[in-house]
């Protein structure tokens, strides 16, 4: 069987990315796997599994690589990389070796003469076998320590360099590489943030992966004003403005994929601290079962939204997934018969059929002007980024009282504290339960890796703490996972994240509450006895059905 028809079989490779490679393949030459790496439309993970598959021969994973290296004397070195083979072990039927090409006949005949034993192919993955490769027989460093290496030759000055020769500085070779390596690196970790902070003695480097930080390698603190400069080139940023916070944007394409960096720099006591926010245009995935939303929460929301008018919000705090599920109710309304209007600061994701704007406020274009002038554009729906003043707010509700539907979001802890903060801002409670229609509260919690999770039985103590009896199985017991960590996962035990939500709609009871001035805690216990299932449960559920941890749901609902 051909490799691109297990590609396919496989569910990794469609016929229009086949396309793709085949037609590049025509105009540039080469060979179709290389061609499928650099596009980004397989993954070497993928291609090395389906070339296994091929060759009917085993697939290396990361800790079968050797800690110490074989034949230093009678192998050359650069035949080894040219090759992209690695030897792993002697056993008794002969050299176990792992090879990108495991159609080599030549690398394998090569091998048998040099080492005077039969080779026993198998098949590696080109990035981590050509890491092992340079961690056994080159000097140990990886390449981002070389690119630093380089960069550091021309990085002698700091924070008082001549303006112009930062930026030739910014613009050479190696700091460019060692910035594009970070945007790669970054992406392959799946990381939603990279934050570049200075700090006294080095340029520490952190990702955030899963809602976690997670620190990757460090710069030395010459590069500081070197790196800091090159992304606000990037961004379109004044670099010789260092004592003001700054905001921007950069659009670049990482393995084929479109990719937006909202970027966002602050003057610390060290320098300027760099803050990028990842956002993947192609692999958002707008649906509510896939971002974790439950049946029974789906429907009650999908009814809220329904309405012909009214205001429905999403709360929690930053980084909890609220703008992606405002972008999948957009989705939800988005029909030819509706005109859909959305205020955004920034524009995160473009939909197709939505009108977007994206606020100015320096040229005196915020949400609250913006808003004047689109509900004389007629829509039928309208999205806010945000309510973040009162002035915002009752526009908010003066449109939803002649006729509009509006979505935004609110930082609050949980469903009923949205209602509690607008009357707080000074909303009227008679106008606020004339136009509310129901609020989400969610958070992210990490999934666990299919892989490696490993299942166990709570203890009767886990249960009754957790009240996990209503989720029990028939015998009483209640089974619930734990993180490992595997190849897979890189050692974490998580891969993804997914919501667990609240969803709090607004009745007659809730409304009578809300003009007696209930507090948060009052509506919330109403709610919860009128059905509605509160995120810590939401939690609980989605712990004992294997998708994450009662330590996750804990993590973040405690937070709360």
């Amino acid at each position: 069987m051909q490799l691109s028809e297990i590609l396919i079989e496989r569910g990794v490779l469609d016929d229009i990315g086949l396309q793709r490679a085949e037609k590049a393949q025509r105009e540039l030459g080469g060979d179709l796997r290389e061609i499928l790496l650099k596009l980004g439309i397989v993954s070497g993970e993928d291609l090395a599994a389906a070339l296994a598959q091929q060759h009917g021969l085993p697939l290396v994973g990361k800790r079968e690589y050797p800690a110490t290296p074989l034949y230093l004397s009678k192998v050359s070195v650069s035949f080894l990389k040219a090759s992209k083979i690695l030897p792993l072990r002697e056993t008794d039927d002969g050299l176990e070796l792992a090879m990108v090409n495991p159609g080599d006949d030549y690398a394998r005949q090569a091998m048998t003469m040099l080492t005077g034993r039969p080779v026993q192919p198998m098949v590696g993955v080109a990035k981590e076998l050509e890491a092992a490769l340079e961690q056994l027989y080159g000097d140990g460093r990886s390449s981002l320590d070389r690119i630093i290496d380089d960069a550091g030759q021309g990085a002698g000055g700091d924070s008082e360099e001549d303006i112009e020769r930062l930026k030739d500085l910014a613009s050479e070779a190696p700091i460019v590489r060692l910035v594009n390596n970070l945007f790669l690196r970054a992406y392959e970790e799946r990381a939603s943030d990279i934050h570049i902070e200075p700090s006294e003695g080095r340029l520490r480097v952190r990702f955030r992966v899963d809602g976690v930080m997670r620190e990757v390698d460090s710069a030395p603190k010459r590069l500081a004003s070197a790196v800091v400069s090159r992304v606000k080139i990037m961004a379109h940023l004044n670099i010789a403005e260092r004592r003001l916070a700054q905001d921007g944007r950069i659009r670049l394409q990482v393995r084929d994929q479109n990719v937006d960096m909202r970027v966002s720099t602050v003057p610390t006591l060290h320098g300027e601290s760099v803050v990028l926010r990842l956002l993947e245009q192609n692999n958002v995935v707008l649906d509510f079962e896939v971002l974790g939303f439950e049946p029974e929460i789906r429907d009650r929301m999908l009814n809220s939204l329904s309405q012909r008018h009214g205001i429905f919000l999403v709360t929690g705090p930053t980084g909890s997934g609220k703008t992606t599920t405002l972008y999948t109710a957009l989705t939800h309304l988005n029909q030819p018969e509706r005109k859909i209007i959305t205020v955004e600061d920034p524009v995160e994701y473009q939909l197709e059929g939505v009108t977007q704007i994206q606020v100015n406020p320096d040229i005196g274009l915020s949400f609250a002007s913006v808003l004047r002038s689109i509900v004389r554009q007629d829509p039928d729906v309208i999205m806010i980024g945000e309510m973040r003043d009162l002035e915002t707010a009752e526009i908010a509700v003066q449109s939803a009282l002649t006729g509009h539907m509006v979505l935004s979001t609110l930082h609050t802890n949980d469903a009923a504290g949205a209602v509690t903060r607008l009357l707080d801002m000074g909303v009227e409670d008679y106008l606020l339960t004339s136009t509310v229609n129901g609020v989400l509260g969610q958070r992210l919690v990490r999934s666990l890796c299919r892989h490696c999770r490993e299942a166990y039985r709570a203890s009767e103590e886990l249960v009754r703490r957790m009240k996990l009896e209503p989720l029990a199985a028939a015998d009483g017991s209640v089974t619930l996972h734990k993180a490992v960590g595997c190849e897979e996962c890189g050692g974490v035990g998580y891969s993804g994240r997914v919501g667990i939500v609240e969803f709090l709609e607004v009745n007659d009871a809730i409304r009578e509450l809300v003009l007696k001035r209930a507090d948060a805690t009052r509506l919330h216990r109403l709610a919860r006895e009128q059905g509605m299932i509160s995120m810590a449960e939401d939690g609980m559920r989605k712990a004992t059905a294997g998708v994450t941890t009662v330590e996750e749901v804990l993590r973040v609902t405690r937070e709360s």
